[in-house]
């Protein structure tokens, strides 16, 4: 009787619990069972006392020592297991998330067990190929990953006197980003792009073409062994995950890449631990495994909006335009987890994408994206429309860090001068349209607008060779087999 009564759940047990849950000696029988129970082989309690459903949360009651972040495993009726993390603690009221949805949950039936430990993610190199849903299960069809240790998803803070200063540049092969703004090895950089616009293919052309230029060489690592990709996406639909998944097997690269992927049609909550997850394994494979680690976070967005519904169900008092007031907090755990540390080979570079709202940069996600990470590549419309990829607008676009990665040594010793003349033209041809759309075209002279710091001689040579250029383009029949139409896209 002594260890079926060990055996039992507490506060609204299961039928055979022989303890009676109401009369005199109650107390005393509950802290009896409590004294005598075998915490270091049962250290789990078992309750059935949800008293409601919001949302995706589950609140219960009478839970005795409930503790934050703890997580829960929840029993449905049928024998669906589901797991969720307490949000909230209150007295003996504890509130739940739960992982995968709470649809189907009975209130009467559902068993929940507190297990008494954080939410840890198996870690492992052989994750490395593998495609996992948001929770971190494979979805391959493949075995088990057999894990070398459990880490804590939430990751932990890195003493700042132990980082080092991204100072070694990544060749994207992209002129727009690696001309003006280059990337660094451990830098978090994201991509501000909208609905319909080719971020995808331009994060997946960095995956394809990125490489580190090393320090005091001219010839750039393209080595494969000690690189690796941790893709996480969020809320996305079918035909993007399978586009990166059929690119990154297209060009050879999925042996080194591991995907996490929470579709449009997962549950929405399962999106706030999605990245916790990427994040944790890439932190494996550069701290101890010591790979440099490219982290794709898309969509940011599906992530915040996520954020939102959970603060609604909790009726959080709401922040500009209905998102919590700690979403910033909530980001920066995200981005700050990129990086290189000291006495470590491996480092994490982030590049998180979000779609901005009707195309607007002042929306809060980006707006405290770009308060937080080390600057953002801007994806234009109107470049866009003109056919032109990649449709990247250098002016609002940055890389703050990019000062210390480029220039004798590294990449060029007139690197940062090109970037600045480069700069310079585009503010003088923004000038033009500005003034075009006042006085219009017929009003403008046709003389070329003198270029500070470039002779004379040299601003005549380039206007030659771009006249050449034009008369080439306009004039060539474009019939070989690898030429373009006039509907492609433009390089640039």
């Amino acid at each position: 009787m002594a260890l079926r009564a060990m055996r039992g759940i507490v506060n609204g047990a299961a039928p055979e619990l022989p303890v009676p849950t109401s009369g005199p000696g109650v107390g005393s029988r509950e802290q009896a069972l409590a004294v005598s129970r075998n915490y270091l082989s049962q250290p789990r309690l078992t309750y059935r006392t949800v008293s409601g459903v919001n949302g995706p949360l589950v609140i219960l009651d009478h839970v005795k020592f409930p503790r934050y972040s703890e997580i829960v495993q929840l029993t449905l009726p049928d024998g669906t297991k589901r797991s969720g993390q307490v949000l909230e603690v209150s007295g003996s009221r504890a509130v739940v998330q739960v992982f995968e949805g709470t649809s189907g949950i009975d209130a009467k039936k559902t068993s929940c067990e507190f297990t008494g430990d954080i939410l840890r993610t198996p870690v492992s190199e052989d994750m490395l190929g593998r495609v996992f849903n948001g929770s971190g299960k494979p979805i391959d069809r493949g075995p088990v990953v057999l894990a070398e240790d459990f880490l804590d998803i939430m990751g932990q803070p890195i003493n700042p006197q132990c980082r080092i200063y991204p100072e070694e540049m990544i060749q994207t092969g992209i002129s727009a980003i690696d001309g003006m703004n280059s990337i660094a090895r451990g830098q978090k950089i994201p991509i501000f792009s909208a609905a319909g616009l080719p971020h995808n293919e331009i994060a997946a052309q960095i995956c394809r073409q990125a490489g580190l230029v090393k320090k005091s060489k001219d010839v750039v690592d393209y080595s494969e062994e000690n690189f690796a990709i941790v893709f996480a996406a969020m809320g996305v639909n079918m035909e993007t995950a399978r586009f990166f998944k059929s690119d990154f097997e297209e060009n050879g690269s999925m042996d080194n890449v591991c995907l996490f992927l929470n579709l449009a049609n997962d549950p929405t909550i399962e999106r706030i631990i999605t990245p916790r997850l990427a994040l944790t394994t890439a932190e494996f494979l550069a701290y101890q495994c010591e790979k440099h680690v490219l982290v794709i976070l898309t969509d940011m967005s599906s992530y915040a909006e996520a954020l939102r519904e959970v603060s609604a169900a909790r009726e959080e008092v709401p922040g500009r335009r209905g998102f919590p007031g700690y979403m910033y907090t909530d980001l920066a755990t995200l981005y700050e987890r990129a990086g290189r540390v000291e006495g470590r080979n491996g480092s994490i570079t982030q590049i998180p994408i979000l779609t901005m709202p009707n195309d607007d940069i002042t929306h809060p996600i980006p707006d405290l994206t770009g308060y937080i990470t080390e600057g953002q590549i801007y994806v234009d419309r109107q470049l866009h429309n003109r056919q032109i990829y990649p449709p990247i607008n250098v002016l609002p676009s940055l890389s703050r860090l990019m000062k210390s990665a480029i220039g004798e040594g590294m990449t060029r010793k007139d690197h940062a001068d090109v970037s600045n003349q480069l700069y310079a033209c585009y503010a003088i041809g923004k000038d033009v349209q500005a003034m075009k759309a006042v006085v219009g075209e017929e009003a403008l002279t046709s003389g070329r607008p003198p270029i500070p710091g470039v002779p004379a001689e040299v601003r005549e040579e380039l206007h030659s060779l771009r006249v050449l250029t034009k008369t080439a383009l306009s004039t060539r029949p474009w019939t070989s087999a690898g030429s373009c139409s006039e509907s492609s896209p433009k390089r640039c």
